[in-house]
């Protein structure tokens, strides 16, 4: 019971506390959100490294947060601050660089985990980094409200599931074995809340979140945008299940109420990030 009421109460205050990020602070494209999605993805990584710890794999936490944080810094730079693009790639080099170099002076009793910290540091600056990147891109848009509306998508999709896997779910668990608390009803119930928020912005705000002239093209391609990235952020939930699992942890961190850790918050968020980017930029830019 405790669980559920923290997780009402993030859903709650979490969700207008997006939506007035999003729409009230849309200042220096977004700058405001995009602070946050660099914050949670360098903590992100931090919980990642803390995982990888268990298994003898040793990246400090300062360096981890750099890395998990130096792709969406980067967009930012050129987003928000207007800095030429090649700062992205020089950014992200320079991370990649780094993983490579300063393990060039670790002590002797190190050399043979030497590759596995390297592999493991590369990975840091993907994931979560280099996924919410794409978040942080859609900035480029000059329409918060496009931006409003993956976040919305991905939190209903996260929302439904869980409700529906709650109600539902509990004769149809352990389909997939990285996730054995995971229901069918469950992932059928957050590509329901997806496509339902998709077909709300279409009734409802058809012009503030899309520029296609045709409704009836707009409806077929939201609902096909909604279904897509519903699916990812339930891919990119069990991506992270599977990192968990086989760091033998049940929450990536306990700093989220309801939710365990902060990449158990944004493991949706990031895997379907440059989906929704893709189809969106295609369908309706």
């Amino acid at each position: 019971m405790r669980k559920i009421i923290e997780r009402l109460l993030v859903f709650f205050i979490g969700i207008p506390a997006v939506v007035a990020i999003v729409l009230l602070l849309p200042f220096y494209k977004n700058l405001t959100l995009n602070i946050v999605v660099i914050f949670f993805s360098g903590m992100g990584a931090v919980e990642f490294s803390s995982m990888l710890e268990k298994k003898l794999i040793k990246i400090p936490k300062v360096e981890s947060f750099i890395l998990g944080a130096t792709a969406p810094l980067a967009i930012t730079l050129n987003i928000s601050f207007c800095l030429p693009e090649w700062i992205i790639p020089l950014m992200i080099m320079t991370g990649l660089g780094w993983t490579l170099m300063s393990r060039m002076f670790s002590r002797s009793t190190e050399i043979e985990t030497i590759i596995n910290k390297i592999i493991c540091s590369f990975s840091l600056l993907v994931y979560p980094g280099f996924f919410m990147f794409w978040l942080i891109k859609m900035s480029s848009w000059e329409k918060p409200e496009a931006v409003l509306l993956f976040l919305i998508i991905a939190f209903a999709n996260d929302s439904a599931a869980w409700f529906f896997g709650t109600l539902f779910g509990k004769n149809n668990k352990g389909i997939i074995a990285v996730s054995p608390n995971k229901s069918i009803a469950g992932y059928i119930g957050g590509l329901f809340g997806s496509v339902i928020i998709a077909i709300g912005a279409v009734l409802f705000f058809p012009y503030q979140f899309f520029s296609v002239s045709d409704y009836t093209a707009i409806f077929h391609l939201a609902i096909i945008l909604a279904l897509c990235t519903g699916i990812t952020a339930s891919l990119g939930d069990l991506a992270e299940s599977a990192i968990k699992r086989s760091c033998g942890f049940v929450d990536s961190g306990k700093s989220m109420l309801g939710r365990g850790g902060v990449l158990d918050s944004i493991d949706s968020l990031a895997v379907a990030a440059p989906v929704y980017y893709l189809l969106f930029s295609y369908f309706f830019q």
